[in-house]
Formats: structure tokens, C-alpha cells, sequence
């Protein structure tokens, strides 16, 4: 590797190794070195006579994000998966996982172990949280601070690769979340480097990455050039970009839809499909609209109205964001309109909020998901669905999730009902910045109205205890544990759903014209809600009771149906024009 680094308004810039410290020559606004440095050299930079600092595109930082970087030729690696032809993201079934709580070894190389498990299950690609090195051992992975890098506890740059190689190897594709909307609060120099970032706008995690000012040629490259490393250099099928609506950009040419043609572009030389999944507050289709049309060209985007729906009708929870949901109406306008909110008025945001969504735009350009990374470890209690509903219930999310006309996602021990929480946790060494998230977080719940969801004062779990940690892994064997064999039903339950969006061609469809829901005694969608749903999906339906008796439940279809999947015994007696279906308590039917 040659030196070099970009420092536009540096008078001088050393390459530091160990106690020599080699001065680099300007080259415009880059400083170059003349020695090309082998893999494993430990390295650093200091700008006019600073400390060292790791390298702003370092590729390797094996004593944390304070250290030396390591150079990482990722040409050392040795794949063996020459015959992928790659994955789109659309339509296909998506597992998102941690690394670090996804086994009890927190690393690549044991989550490489269960990957048998997840293509049994029906997986087409793995989502893996991010990777980027991050202060101290345990955490989400959103407090990175090298977006070239992968996390050294989780097995470095080479341990991804071998991930993915493996994941190749079974037929499964991986998308890898990215962070590029901030840095985390510890490790991060970049400010010393150059104007990375920009004080005309604003984001949750304070002072924007600079995209649109003096300076953001550079910046935006450091953007792009990290994303398209991870196809080139990595193997990855797609990237998940975090908080998309924090790249705030006014420059004529979005950043996003710069990303979106040079990743068509890569994708074409490598012949095989790369995808960009964006997730974004702003429920604004410009994100999926293509970059000839003035979009931003992403491949999908996470939805999380749909979640939102489907949560709140399942589990009555009303709380916070989830005012304007929980009806039956609601729930039909997500699954056939992708937002809920569309450009009304959102109680929680105080305004009117979103635009609507073209009607022949794809169902599955939208994320959608009964259980994310977000949704769990953003309660006060880090709680599953699986701590507060019945299995019913839990299917019931599940069928709606996976047969709906959008792409879905899983997050880790979903499937069969983890009774592990996934808190949120972190590990900062430094005292003070530990205590500022200990209090911040407590501050956050403060008025969420938490007290009453769980029927009482909580305490919200300290994130940097060990403990909170700990409770996060995945405990396996809750599948084999004989007074629990709800656990191994509702993973067949999951793998029998998984196969019909294989074996029904209506279940698979993104087609939202053909996507309708009804509910009430009339069948209608105009009756009284009580309790049951049908989801209609081109000639397939799927039948919900929640309540918690029988329910006979009439079904429109003009073709006879059969039932392909039932999470409990059903009746079906064909009648004039349809259906009718008894069906048991808390309950669902599927009809093909």
C-alpha cells in the first residue's frame, strides 16, 4: 500500500511507524509517501506535527479505533466462491443478525456455524449489523468510526471474508449495514484530517457529514469509494445505509444517487446484481425512484409503517410513534399503500409528513419486518414481541410479514420466539462517556410512556453493564427444551411460510394491485373489527382470528381453494363465490 492521505489544509503530514515518523509530499490536497508498505505494517498519520491517528480509510485496526492502522491487502484472502452469480434483494427473504449476540462466541467465524441453520429455515441473504470498529468490545455497531474497517473482536477484515465465502458457499447472500450519516463519540478523528464534517446542518448525532460544502468532493468519495470497496473487495450482495435522511445533501446531485450509478456501474463490470437498501424517516418514494428521474436510485428501502401497523394491531400497544396506528384500516393502507403516512398529518411528528407511492412501484423496492434490530432494542426493556404475545399471536405476525407483497426481514431468534431480550449495550472504556450514555439513556424513556406498557415503573437496563450484554446472546437451547415446544413449532411455522412465498407465485408477488385486505362481519373492509382479517394476495388468501374464540370467517375467491398452511386445525366449506372458514382462536389459515 502507498501512503496517502487526503489533509487539504495541512502544512505538513508524517507517515508515522512505530518511533520513525516519514514526512510525505503534497500532491494537491493529498499527501503521498514513496515507500509501498506490505500487509500487516502497522501505521499512522499526524498532521502538522500532531499525536498519530489512524488512517481515515483504514482497513484494519487492531488495537482499537485509538491504535496504529494495519495494512490489509484483501487480495491475501483465497475465495472459493467463483461461481456466485450474486443476489437482488428484492423479493427475498432477509435475516438480520448481530454478530456479537447472534452466537455465544460473538464473532464471524461462530455465526459461520449456524448458517446451515438459517438456509433450512428458508434465508436468501444474511444481513449482518454493523461491522465497523467501534470503542470498546460490545456494541450495536452504529458508534463506528471507520467506515473502511471491520471490528477486530469480530474477527477483523479477513474474518468477513471468510463470512461471506461461506455464506456464498450455501447459496446465501449477505448485505452488510453501513454508517456513513455520523461517527461514534469516541476514535473519531477525522476533524483533524479535513472538513469531514459541516456545521450548516444538523443531525441527531449533532454537526452533518459534510456533503454539499468546501471540501465534499473528497468526502463524498471517502463516501462511495468505502461503499463500493465492500462489493469489489468483500463479495457483499448489498449494503443497508443507515438513517439515509441524515445525509443532508442540496448540492445539485444527491449523494445517494451519486452511489446508485457508480454501484450499477461496478455491478455491471462484476456481472452480478449489487443492491442498496436505505433506511430512511422521511416515507418519501425518492428514494426508490430511479436516478434518471430525479431519484436517489436505492434497490429497496425499510419500511417501517408496515411494522408499525402490523405490531400494533397484533399486541394493542398505542404509545409514542404507534398514535396513528393499530386499526384494521390502518394495517390495509400499509400493506396496499407502502406509507401510512403519505403526506397526512402525523400526530407524532406534529406535522404533515411523507408523500404517496407511485401505485406501479414494486411492493418489494419495501423492507418490511415484524421484528428489527431498531424496534427491539429501542423499547426500555429491549423486549421481543415473543416476551408479550401468545404463539398465535406471534404467527400471526409472521404470516402477515412474509406474505405480504413486500420483501421481509427477520431479526435474529424471531423465528422461533427467542425469549432473550436484545437491549441496548455498549462498552466505552472512557468513564465520562460511559456515564453520558448511562444517563442518556435513562433520559430517553423518560417520557415514553413505558411505565404503562409494562404495567408499572421500570428500570431500564444499564447499557454498559456486562449483564445487559450477557442477556442479549441468543440462547439457543430454548428449541430443544421439552417444557417450551412452542419454540421448535413456531420455527417450522416460519420454514412453512418461507417455502409457500417459494411454492405460490401469488405469495411471492411484490404486485400491490392485486393486494387487499378485509376484515369484519360484511367481509367488506366497511364491517366492525372484530377480530379477524383476510389478506388477500392474488388468488391466495390468508386468514388471521385473533380473537380469542372461533371465528367464521367468510372468503371471497373465484377460483376453489385448499389450505396450504394452518397454524391451528381449520374448517373449510366451499360456498357460493368463496369460502367459509372456521377458524380456531388466535389463529392462521392460509388458502391457495
Amino acid at each position: 500500500m502507498i501512503p496517502r492521505v487526503w489533509a487539504p489544509s495541512a502544512t505538513r503530514v508524517d507517515l508515522v511507524l512505530g518511533d520513525v515518523r516519514v514526512p510525505l509530499t503534497a500532491d494537491g490536497e493529498w499527501w503521498v509517501g514513496d515507500t509501498d508498505l506490505p500487509h500487516g505494517t502497522d501505521y499512522a498519520y499526524s498532521v502538522d506535527g500532531g499525536p498519530p491517528r489512524p488512517d481515515p480509510r483504514s482497513a484494519w485496526q487492531p488495537d482499537g479505533v485509538h491504535g496504529a492502522s494495519r495494512v490489509y491487502d484483501p487480495g491475501t484472502f483465497a475465495w472459493t466462491d467463483d461461481g456466485w452469480s450474486g443476489v437482488d434483494v428484492r423479493g427475498h427473504v432477509v435475516y438480520e443478525l448481530h454478530v456479537g449476540t447472534f452466537t455465544p462466541g460473538g464473532t464471524l467465524a461462530s455465526a459461520v456455524e449456524h448458517l446451515d441453520e438459517l438456509v433450512s429455515l428458508g434465508v436468501d441473504l444474511v444481513e449482518l449489523m454493523p461491522v465497523a470498529p467501534f470503542s470498546g468490545v460490545h456494541g450495536w455497531g452504529y458508534d463506528g468510526v471507520s467506515t473502511f474497517g471491520v471490528h477486530e473482536p469480530y474477527g477483523g477484515p479477513a474474518g468477513l471474508q471468510a463470512f461471506v465465502d461461506a455464506a456464498h458457499a450455501r447459496g446465501l447472500g449477505v448485505c452488510l449495514d453501513v454508517v456513513h450519516n455520523h461517527m461514534g463519540p469516541s476514535g473519531n478523528y477525522l476533524g483533524e484530517f479535513g472538513p469531514y464534517f459541516t456545521d450548516a446542518h444538523e443531525t441527531p448525532w449533532g454537526t452533518a457529514i459534510n456533503l454539499d460544502g468546501e471540501g465534499s468532493h473528497e468526502v463524498r468519495r471517502w463516501v462511495c469509494d468505502s461503499a463500493l470497496r465492500w462489493f469489489r473487495d468483500f463479495h457483499v450482495d448489498a449494503l443497508r445505509l443507515d438513517a439515509v435522511h441524515a445525509l443532508i445533501d442540496f448540492s445539485d446531485r444527491h449523494v445517494l444517487a451519486q452511489l446508485s450509478d457508480e454501484v450499477a456501474a461496478l455491478a455491471d463490470t462484476l456481472g452480478r446484481p449489487l443492491s442498496l437498501v436505505a433506511e430512511s424517516d422521511l416515507n418519501d418514494p425518492v428514494s426508490v425512484t430511479p436516478t434518471a428521474e430525479g431519484g436517489w436510485g436505492m434497490t429497496a428501502q425499510w419500511d417501517d409503517d408496515v411494522h408499525h401497523a402490523v405490531h400494533t394491531l397484533v399486541t394493542g400497544e398505542r404509545h409514542g410513534y404507534y398514535g396513528d396506528f393499530g386499526s384494521p384500516e390502518v394495517l390495509r393502507k400499509a400493506l396496499t399503500r407502502v406509507f401510512v403516512h403519505d403526506g397526512g398529518y402525523s400526530t407524532f411528528r406534529g406535522r404533515d409528513w411523507g408523500r404517496p407511492v407511485p401505485p406501479e412501484t414494486d411492493g418489494h423496492r419495501f423492507v418490511a419486518a415484524a421484528s428489527t434490530h431498531d424496534q427491539v432494542g429501542n423499547r426500555a426493556l429491549g423486549d421481543r414481541p415473543s416476551a408479550r404475545l401468545d404463539p398465535g399471536g406471534l404467527a400471526a405476525e409472521a404470516a402477515l410479514v412474509l406474505l405480504s407483497p413486500f420483501t421481509p426481514m427477520l431479526f435474529m431468534g424471531e423465528e422461533w420466539g427467542a425469549r432473550t431480550p436484545w437491549q441496548y449495550f455498549t462498552d466505552h472504556p472512557d468513564p465520562e462517556l460511559a456515564a453520558a450514555v448511562r444517563d442518556g439513556r435513562r433520559r430517553e424513556f423518560g417520557g415514553h410512556g413505558w411505565d404503562a406498557v409494562y404495567g408499572g415503573e421500570i428500570e431500564v437496563p444499564d447499557p454498559q453493564s456486562p449483564e445487559t450484554f450477557r442477556a442479549s446472546v441468543l440462547d439457543r437451547t430454548e428449541l430443544d427444551d421439552p417444557a417450551h415446544p412452542e419454540h421448535a413449532r413456531l420455527r417450522e411455522w416460519y420454514r412453512s411460510l418461507i417455502a409457500l412465498r417459494r411454492a405460490v407465485p401469488d405469495l411471492a408477488s411484490g404486485d400491490r394491485s392485486t393486494t387487499d385486505l378485509v376484515w369484519g362481519g360484511s367481509g367488506q373492509g366497511d364491517g366492525p373489527w372484530d377480530g379477524w382479517l383476510v389478506l388477500h394476495r392474488g388468488g391466495a388468501r390468508v386468514v388471521v382470528n385473533l380473537s380469542d374464540q372461533p371465528a367464521a370467517v367468510p372468503v371471497q375467491t373465484q377460483r376453489p381453494v385448499e389450505v396450504v398452511a394452518a397454524w391451528d386445525p381449520a374448517v373449510v366449506e366451499q360456498t357460493p363465490g368463496g369460502a367459509l372458514v372456521t377458524a380456531s382462536p388466535r389463529s392462521v389459515v392460509v388458502l391457495a
